[in-house]
């Protein structure tokens, strides 16, 4: 009978698990899920007819069989991506044209767009921002992203993407000064808004049941991103999509006074063109995983 070739992918998940002793790690490492290690360790396991790891609470080890295994199969994959980068330098980059709104760009994609190039350092993202609806942009992209399902032509399939909500953010300077720790303190705090989104505080006041006093100010930018900023550099506070504002958050560019008084948004679709390049296939597989597990 003959021996059965294990399959490509369950050796790579079982490398990454091996050097890291760790299914966890190894799902970071590869961007999937921790269940999804460990389908394909097993299944490597029933090819191969031996026990690869020994499962403990919260941590694994490797067998001798698995030590075995691991010792000519680490270098043979190191190799077979040593091989594919050098091929991949020495072609053209493949371009993905990926459309989406300037804020989306600026706060969103362009500060993950490292860990798609990292990935698939063969493509190349090529970000066109418009604020047009898709039906209006057709074929000036391979794969768009908008909020909301009005606009979309009837040729592209869309798919969700991000849910998202509104909150009052500011610098922490300014919430230092100037504490924002109930809804009366509102009116003492000039209100950034975008002019593409000036019905947000109306919107948002009656949604928490916020009094409709006259704010200390008011400043008006072109777009969100500018709003933002200005928030960020202390002029006022802002409504901000959370989608837009995680990495200010988490790195304390932005604070949040006021994070339960929060308002749905129409959460992102994204949709690919039916003329797009494979390789955007690539970037909504990426999409789908920076949605995490649902």
């Amino acid at each position: 009978m003959p021996l059965r070739e294990p399959p490509l992918n369950a050796v790579r998940a079982f490398v990454a698990a091996a050097r890291h002793q760790s299914f966890t790690r190894a799902a970071i490492e590869l961007h999937v899920t921790h269940s999804a290690v460990s389908r394909q360790i097993k299944s490597l396991e029933e090819c191969l007819g031996v026990a690869l790891f020994e499962r403990r609470i919260r941590q694994v080890a490797l067998t001798a069989e698995g030590q075995q295994f691991f010792a000519e199969a680490g270098p043979a994959i190191a190799q077979i991506h040593s091989a594919a980068r050098a091929l991949q330098a020495q072609g053209p980059a493949r371009a993905v044209r990926i459309n989406v709104r300037p804020s989306f760009a600026v706060r969103w994609l362009i500060p993950r767009l490292p860990l798609f190039v990292e990935r698939y350092p063969e493509i190349e993202p090529q970000v066109v921002t418009s604020t047009v609806m898709p039906e209006q942009a057709a074929g000036s992209f391979d794969i768009a992203v908008r909020r909301g399902l009005e606009g979309w032509p009837p040729s592209i399939e869309v798919r969700p993407f991000l849910e998202d909500e509104v909150l009052v953010v500011g610098a922490p300077a300014l919430f230092k000064a100037h504490p924002l720790s109930d809804l009366r303190a509102l009116a003492s705090h000039v209100q950034l808004s975008a002019r593409t989104r000036k019905e947000d505080w109306d919107a948002w006041k009656k949604h928490v049941g916020a009094p409709r006093a006259k704010p200390a100010g008011r400043l008006q930018f072109d777009h969100l991103h500018f709003v933002l900023q200005a928030a960020v550099d202390g002029l006022g506070i802002a409504l901000a999509p959370t989608s837009l504002v995680a990495h200010d958050l988490a790195s304390g560019r932005l604070q949040s006074p006021l994070p339960a008084l929060r308002m749905p948004l129409n959460r992102y679709y994204y949709g690919l063109s039916p003329d797009a390049a494979p390789e955007a296939a690539y970037v909504a597989q990426w999409f789908e995983e920076m949605m995490g597990p649902r």
